[in-house]
């Protein structure tokens, strides 16, 4: 059950907490050493001078931060025709879609690191701040980690605002909320909390909101600082919100009453409340034939017992269990491990933190080096080290087996957990055997039901059980079966479809 803390202040930083705040004085020179002084004398902060009706006036602005074309178009251009004469204010001429009037120089300089220009007039005591700010954005593209067969190739990138216009391009509905908030105490972030107002639940909004409200750091750097933060359990290494690239994973979730959390600077969005059937999904399974998407999901959930169990159960029958062991199979086995001069745990974990650092560099290198890294070091050393008699020819065959098993899980991050999880079942089932492999299992199954993710059960609908709800988990029924939202999630609608094939009905 979700708690709702009571609401607290942000703490500023200690210039905000200790300076009395600085006002634009309407001298020009005062007002230059004011921003100059909050800024520390930066060596691009650039002036430009200008009159407006028999006045003095300054621009002040980062030279780095600026179009010079906009800032000509929306300021400079309309200043120099003659049709503005004594009725018209200075703010009244300029042509720039955003702009922002105040006289506090410290509470604004956000502004002009935002790559706005202050615009000083002569014995006027209010700024005007207009935003001319010069962007290099990244071309909207497929994301690497989530590349599908069939379907849209759309991904986010790293601007909030493309990133809106995508999303709200295809939630085109007034119940589509946006809703901004800033994180980071020093360096502010523009973060944005996405959802459908008739259809999410308004409790879980409120405290997804609250929560990140209520971070208190200088620096939030990624959307992963704030999972970490507003998750509900921070001693488990199962990710409880949904990282995704892609517009029409977040339109389908948006639909189904979740909460997706943007943040500007990054191509991630969060997505939450989750259940841990959601990592193992793909927007593939929903382009293909119900039979062939069933079968796809059906594969993921193999590859995760077999990545999780697989080295474990090898050390099990090997160092204890040889009785299960088919009677052709126990001689070459035996054989294979005559020579080996350690115990099975040894050898798998020498194999399995290979494969590991070969995984890392190939991650970390080029992709033309990281693949050739792949692929050769994978060979090379696998030859080698059956050929020295470090390992056995078996374990070889398992680590590969496990490697590849892992990689078919679409969701990184439970990926990443896949791989971790392994070294602990190696170790009990060292221990124990078989008994150790069910161990460690009946473990990660009671620490998966402790879980939940903001307050929904992390393994619904398995837990409470739900029989409707199974249809789009273990196997994905046809769409036109999915008929309710799902009940985990708590929407204001629970119906999202009605029955779709009347046609039917009226031929017979």
């Amino acid at each position: 059950m979700m708690r709702k803390h009571p609401r607290r202040l942000k703490p500023t930083s200690s210039q905000e907490r200790n300076a009395a705040p600085i006002r634009a004085t309407g001298n020009l020179e005062t007002d230059l050493e004011s921003f100059k002084r909050v800024f520390h004398n930066p060596g691009d902060l650039t002036t430009r001078p200008f009159h407006f009706h028999n006045k003095k006036g300054l621009v002040i602005y980062f030279e780095s931060l600026i179009d010079n074309n906009l800032l000509e178009e929306s300021f400079f251009t309309p200043l120099s025709e003659e049709r503005f004469d004594d009725r018209y204010s200075l703010a009244d001429m300029i042509t720039a879609p955003k702009k922002v009037v105040s006289n506090n120089i410290t509470e604004q300089t956000r502004l002009l690191t935002s790559g706005y220009a202050a615009i000083l007039l002569e014995k006027d005591t209010e700024i005007i701040f207009v935003e001319t700010g010069l962007y290099f954005n990244r071309s909207v593209e497929e994301p690497s980690n989530e590349k599908v067969v069939r379907g849209s190739h759309e991904g986010l990138v790293e601007s909030l605002f493309i990133n809106l216009n995508l999303i709200r391009r295809r939630a085109q509905t007034s119940e589509f909320t946006v809703k901004k908030t800033t994180v980071g105490n020093k360096l502010k972030r523009e973060t944005a909390i996405l959802y459908m107002n008739d259809i999410a639940d308004p409790n879980t909004v409120d405290v997804i909101t609250q929560r990140i409200n209520d971070i208190s750091s200088d620096l939030v750097l990624s959307p992963g600082f704030i999972a970490e933060y507003i998750q509900d359990d921070a001693i488990t290494p199962f990710p409880q919100v949904l990282f995704t690239e892609r517009t029409d994973r977040i339109i389908s979730h948006l639909l189904e009453g979740r909460i997706v959390i943007l943040t500007d600077g990054s191509p991630s969005a969060l997505i939450a409340p989750i259940s841990i059937f959601a990592f193992f999904q793909s927007p593939d399974d929903y382009n293909v034939h119900f039979i062939l998407g069933s079968f796809y999901r059906l594969v993921r959930f193999l590859s995760l017992a077999i990545a999780v169990t697989l080295p474990a159960l090898y050390i099990s029958v090997v160092a204890f269990n040889y009785e299960v062991l088919p009677n052709p199979l126990i001689l070459p086995v035996k054989n294979s491990l005559a020579n080996i001069p350690y115990p099975p745990l040894i050898e798998a974990l020498i194999m399995e933190f290979t494969i590991e650092l070969i995984r890392e560099a190939g991650v970390r290198l080029p992709s033309p080096i990281g693949q050739t890294i792949g692929i050769v070091g994978g060979l090379v050393i696998g030859e080698a080290v059956v050929n020295a008699g470090l390992v056995s020819n078996m374990v070889i065959i398992v680590v590969a087996l496990t490697a590849i098993a892992s990689f078919v899980i679409p969701s990184p991050e439970m990926n990443s957990v896949v791989r971790v999880l392994r070294f602990p079942f190696m170790f009990l089932a060292a221990m124990f055997g078989i008994l150790g492999v069910s161990l460690a299992s009946m473990l990660l199954i009671i620490h998966l039901c402790k879980l939940t993710s903001f307050g929904r059960s992390y393994l619904s609908p398995i837990s409470p059980f739900r029989l409707k709800d199974l249809k789009d988990t273990f196997i994905r029924m046809p769409v036109w079966l999915l008929n309710t939202r799902p009940l985990a999630v708590k929407p204001k609608e629970l119906k999202q479809q009605g029955y779709s094939w009347w046609w039917k009905r009226e031929k017979k």
